[in-house]
């Protein structure tokens, strides 16, 4: 999967999801699970990744915890309350996105996705 806008529109919602069922993760982590979960169709740069992860910090979606790694600094940033009242509302709109979404694409199909 090559769209990148695709993948842009819904990061916040994949990475609420995967930080509220996996706990703590650490970006490159976050990126390898992403990777196995779509089986290999969705790759997360990290010049995309840790953007979004700083602006879900900055909204209070996540918070971060610092650890010493050997002699490196690991970032594990997990989801917090209001984090996880922001992925029902995201689910929820992205479930009806791609109800509106099949209805235009596939107007006499009864076609589902989800």
């Amino acid at each position: 999967m090559n769209s990148t806008e695709l993948i842009k529109g819904t990061l916040t919602t994949i990475l609420l999801k995967l930080l509220d069922e996996n706990g703590k993760m650490y970006g490159y982590e976050i990126t390898q699970k992403v990777k196995e979960l779509s089986d290999n169709k969705i790759l997360i740069k990290e010049g995309s990744l840790y953007p979004a992860l700083h602006k879900l910090l900055i909204d209070g979606l996540v918070e971060v915890e610092t650890v010493n790694v050997g002699k490196r600094i690991r970032k594990y940033y997990s989801i917090t309350k209001q984090g996880k009242e922001r992925k029902i509302v995201l689910y929820n709109e992205l479930s009806e996105f791609i109800k509106t979404i099949q209805h235009i694409v596939f107007p006499h199909q009864k076609v589902s996705f989800l």
